[in-house]
């Protein structure tokens, strides 16, 4: 597929930049660098079990993950995960610290970065939405078996599994 300039709209060409194969328009001499997509979730746990939602839309349909989306232009790490959080669960929350950062490279959108915190909640009603089938609290035990929403999933939720010291092998999808 061909690209085009943000500058002056010509049609950008591939070169080696910066030891990197880069696209750049030839006209102006633009360059578009391929960058991370940023997202932020929380982790939210509740009598031992953790916050799972199973996704509704692609990509991985009926994956389970923890809250979480891209950032928007206008907002702040913890403001995203607090708005993605009651995008998809009905649920307000604050924010605790944060938990973890995971790089991901095998979303079909793009190649990203996701902030987790630790959340509590704060109000709201627990409902589904447009992008989610379920939302629950799940015990170790429940989680076992479960499709998580690619690698970066898994980690956080192995992580998580982790700080209960639990060691189980958990699906690769």
């Amino acid at each position: 597929m061909k690209h085009y300039c943000l500058m002056c709209g010509s049609k950008l060409e591939m070169k080696m930049i910066e030891a990197r194969e880069r696209e750049i328009c030839l006209n102006c001499g633009w360059i578009h660098y391929k960058q991370y997509k940023v997202s932020a979730g929380v982790r939210i746990e509740k009598d031992g079990c953790l916050l799972l939602v199973q996704r509704g839309i692609e990509p991985w349909k009926e994956s389970w993950y923890m809250p979480a989306g891209f950032l928007e232009i206008d907002e702040g790490l913890e403001e995203a995960a607090v708005r993605e959080t009651c995008e998809e669960t009905g649920l307000q929350v604050k924010t605790l610290g944060l938990a973890g950062v995971y790089t991901y490279d095998d979303d079909p959108r793009g190649n990203g970065i996701l902030f987790l915190y630790d959340a509590e909640i704060i109000g709201g009603k627990m409902q589904v939405s447009d992008e989610t089938l379920q939302i629950a609290f799940l015990s170790p035990d429940e989680i076992n078996g479960l499709e998580f929403t690619g690698n970066c999933g898994r980690r956080q939720i192995g992580d998580w599994l982790k700080t209960k010291g639990v060691s189980m092998e958990i699906n690769n999808g």
